[in-house]
């Protein structure tokens, strides 16, 4: 924001400046500049009106509606609901119906989960629409007539007066309705669309926005633009073209390679065998399939999130889209609108600028009986609001609009001539008149006949982006001479919490940058207030030409917040910060950041927001101020980790699972039956949704999904259970005489065909194995730390531990599985609960050595040595930033004790 100091309005030593307001320019074509010429008095013709409507289209926001039922369809794709259904397919193929009805519950549980919960897209501008205009005054065919607020077109002369909600962007003419020029501005309230705390006086020849509202004054304004080319329009348009990505395609797409791998080796292998036939060997892949692939994944983490949900209900924190409780917790920069978010949105009382030894209470009395009742203004609102919270005069009143011990015995109104408003008094007690005066701070200071003291506390506050008011009376036996009372000083100050949450998701990792349409010089005050760096820089740094994206995007990082912004640079900003993997939550309430509320990972509309505003966003907080939003931050963290510990827990098992049975099938052509697999599947899964309830350990930094970490652990972690495993596999077998024998199920299967039960203990023995310990496996990775450093919640661990149980007590008992002497059985499972320990040790450790670097090495790739080498050139230019600031720091303390010395010198001579 530039500023320019106008002329001064007084005689004096020292002048108020007066601070210009600057808006960004409305471009016009000159196509569209020649079609704005219309007569004021007499507006379009009806031919030209339907000639400009048609090539204008109407002045709506074009409606755009998506099929519920592909919609629905939408939540089948992807990269395990794809492998879902092929092994759904497969299934029916082979006539495995057990499958196919658990396979194909799963997936419409997914896709039903997913279409209740998730918002639709186009309520956002269904809310927008709302926030139009209906109906308006015009000048057509030489009549002032009431039409839709749709057929408007550019050219038209709408007439706007108090309380209305401008229908479309136009531009002021400095006329009445009926053509008579007039002397004041138009004041509007722009807040919902640009952020601005306070109202906006605007003259002829100012560009008026649709939806924005007149607060006060009535003139004639030429239509300019409508629909989708207003400034609102844009905004819907930059909602419209938001999209989101999803986060696990790179952990499931290694299944299919190796059950593929079997596939082909069993057809070639058994060629001309029953063993080898295309539909037994297809029935055989389908039961790894299942039982490798995450089939449970989806349904876990989005009744994990179900529950994050709740929880975050409780604390007045409502979650639209459940997928924005994990996005969440990755989230390490807040991007935070000022007006009605960080401040109150209401002018407000601030520290007065007092004058002859008057008070605050003074002030404030002498405002209020200057204030116009009723006026629907905000700055006499304010005073008035002030006065009667602090004033003990105005306190059990029975009139309202009388004051104790004072009576108005003439008032004049705010006059845009004269900028102030005056009442006359008489003071009952001591049967005195006097004036009181309130207005423009340099209209004040003349009066009173100049004050220099004065009028720097006026150009002091105005620095500072507050809105001064000056307050005067005349002196007693008087009504000529007046005396300065004080300067008001205004300002929407910040809420009562805002300062604390900022300093608390900066203690979490979170930056909080401050994006904000008003004024830059409110900005850095509100900024101040808030605890928060100053580094503010106008909105003209987003989009300035003779600077590259990197380096635009680099202004973005490291400043703490950008003001006099319009909705286009506030989705800039959020797209620049997630061009760089940067997770983004937004928070806003207006119609201005509904289009950056959409973009972000995260839109947040806070309490009291607009109806645009709630629509765009992923989560609504119910109640005033940010605080829940630190609660909502905590939440979604725990809820993360617990994903993060499912999905470490359910590919290792994968891993496991397809490392193990690739070796024995290919060597051995033994596997479990497909029951007993499908039952480990189910079951495990199944026992793991208690994870939702489980105890988590909160991070103190953004979460993220490591996928190379994640899959690395997952293959040690894999390699290590396949260990134990063919441990098991080859005790049992040379040791124990348990061969690995099949017997053949399936269609034309006869019992003399089946191998008997005595002769299958193997599998009993691996059944209980294969179930226990990747299951046991998932106390590990709960953190990544010791287990023992924050225990799992009791339920958690007795289903975890019961489900095994329940598997212990089926192979001894010989429940769908053959029977296997008790002993055995409870040393496998307590050899599956200890070998957990040693994978914890393990996984420890790595945890403590990982690194990107450590990733760049193992794993290189292009994107991985150029982000590697950033980050080294950013820690040496910031080691030199630190010696610097080292250096000035020893020089200023040498400087110090040498200005001690020589003032002690000094001072000893002098004495002398």
């Amino acid at each position: 924001m530039s500023e320019k100091i106008e002329e001064p309005q007084q005689k004096g030593n020292l002048q108020v400046e007066e601070a210009e307001h600057h808006e960004h320019a409305d471009e016009i074509s000159p196509e569209l500049e020649a079609l704005l010429k219309t007569d004021p008095k007499h507006g379009l013709t009806t031919a030209e009106a339907a000639e400009r409507l048609a090539r204008f289209g109407p002045n709506e926001l074009a409606e755009v509606k998506r099929n519920p039922f592909l919609k629905f369809m939408g939540y089948f794709t992807g990269a395990i609901a794809y492998l879902i259904e092929i092994a759904c397919i497969i299934s029916a193929v082979v006539e495995d119906w057990l499958d196919f009805g658990i396979i194909l519950g799963l997936l419409i549980v997914n896709a039903c989960i997913g279409f209740i919960e998730e918002s639709k897209a186009e309520s956002a501008l269904d809310a927008l629409r709302q926030t139009l205009a209906l109906k308006t005054r015009c000048w057509r065919d030489g009549h002032l007539v009431e039409l839709d607020v749709a057929v408007l077109v550019p050219g038209d002369i709408i007439v706007l007066r108090l309380g209305d909600i401008i229908p479309a962007d136009g531009r002021l003419l400095g006329i009445g309705a009926t053509g008579e020029a007039t002397e004041g501005d138009l004041l509007i309230d722009q807040s919902a669309l640009t952020g601005e705390s306070l109202p906006v006086a605007k003259n002829k020849g100012k560009t008026v926005y649709s939806s924005s509202i007149v607060k006060q004054g009535q003139q004639m304004a030429v239509v300019t633009k409508t629909g989708g080319d207003t400034f609102i329009g844009r905004a819907a348009n930059l909602i419209s073209i938001t999209t989101e990505e999803g986060h696990f395609q790179k952990i499931i797409n290694r299944t299919v390679v190796l059950v593929l791998i079997i596939m082909v080796y069993q057809l070639v292998h058994f060629k001309g065998k029953r063993q080898g036939e295309f539909m037994v060997v297809l029935g055989q892949v389908l039961v790894l399939t299942v039982a490798a692939i995450p089939v449970g994944l989806p349904t876990v983490m989005s009744v994990t999130m179900a529950v994050g949900a709740k929880q975050l209900a409780a604390k007045k924190v409502i979650v639209k889209r459940l997928t924005a409780v994990e996005e969440m917790a990755s989230v390490s920069v807040l991007c935070s609108d000022k007006t009605g978010t960080l401040t109150l949105n209401e002018l407000t009382f601030d520290e007065p600028y007092l004058s002859n030894n008057y008070s605050s209470d003074d002030i404030l009395l002498y405002s209020y009986l200057a204030a116009e009742a009723g006026a629907n203004d905000p700055i006499e609102f304010a005073v008035r609001t002030a006065a009667e919270a602090q004033l003990a005069i105005l306190q059990g009143r029975t009139h309202k609009h009388e004051v104790p011990g004072f009576k108005v015995t003439s008032f004049l109104p705010f006059n845009p001539s004269t900028k102030l408003t005056q009442a006359t008094i008489t003071n009952l007690t001591t049967n005195s008149t006097f004036k009181v005066a309130k207005g423009a701070p340099q209209v004040i200071i003349q009066l009173v006949g100049g004050d220099d003291d004065a009028v720097r506390a006026v150009n002091s506050l105005a620095k500072r982006g507050l809105r001064a008011l000056g307050v005067a009376r005349t002196v007693e036996g008087n009504m000529d001479k007046w005396e300065l009372i004080g300067m008001i000083s205004l300002i929407d100050p910040p809420r009562p919490d805002s300062a604390e949450t900022i300093r608390r998701c900066n203690d979490m990792g979170v930056a909080v940058k401050m994006i904000t349409g008003d004024q830059l010089i409110i900005a850095k005050e509100v900024a101040h207030r808030l605890g928060m760096q100053r580094v503010m820089l106008d909105a003209g740094h987003l989009v300035d030409p003779t600077k590259s994206e990197d380096e635009v995007t680099e202004h973005v990082i490291r400043a703490d917040g950008f003001a006099h912004v319009i909705p286009e640079h506030k989705y800039r900003v959020v797209e620049l910060l997630q061009k760089r993997g940067i997770l983004v939550g937004m928070t806003g309430d207006g119609v201005n950041d509904a289009p950056a509320l959409k973009k972000a990972n995260v839109g947040i509309a806070v309490h009291g927001c607009t109806d645009a505003a709630r629509s765009a966003a992923d989560i609504v907080l119910l109640a005033p101020g940010l605080s829940t939003i630190v609660d909502g931050l905590v939440t979604s963290r725990a809820i993360f980790q617990r994903m993060r510990s499912y999905a470490l827990y359910r590919i290792t098992s994968t891993v496991h699972f397809l490392m193990f049975f690739f070796v024995v099938v290919m060597a051995y052509d033994w596997s479990l039956p497909p029951h007993l697999l499908i039952l480990i599947c189910i079951l495990n899964d199944l026992a793991t949704l208690v994870i939702a309830v489980d105890n988590a350990q909160i991070s103190q930094h953004p979460d993220k999904w490591r996928i190379g970490q994640l899959i690395t652990m997952s293959i040690v972690l894999g390699a290590g259970l396949c260990l134990l495993s063919f441990a098991h596999f080859y005790i049992f077998w040379k040791v124990y005489g348990y061969e690995p024998k099949n017997s053949p199920h399936g269609k034309g299967v006869t019992e003399e065909m089946k191998v008997p039960a005595d002769q299958r203990k193997l599998e009993s023995i691996m059944y209980l194995h294969v179930s226990s310990a990747p299951h046991f496996v998932i106390f590990s990775t709960r953190l990544t730390g010791y287990f023992w450093e924050n225990l799992p919640s009791p339920i958690f661990a007795i289903v975890i531990i019961g489900t095994q149980i329940i598997a212990l007590l089926m192979v001894i008992f010989g429940f769908l599985t053959p029977a296997v002497p008790a002993g055995q059985a409870i040393v496998v499972l307590l050899i599956s609960l200890l070998y957990f320990i040693i994978l914890d040790v393990v996984k420890v450790q790595i945890f403590k050595r990982w690194s990107f670097k450590l990733t760049a090495t193992l794993v290189p790739s292009t994107a991985r040595r150029t982000k590697l080498a950033e980050r080294n050139a950013a820690g040496l230019q910031q080691k030199r930033v630190w010696e610097s600031i080292d250096q000035v720091r020893k020089v200023a303390v040498m400087t110090a004790v040498v200005s001690s010395f020589a003032e002690k010198s000094t001072v000893e001579t002098e004495s002398k």
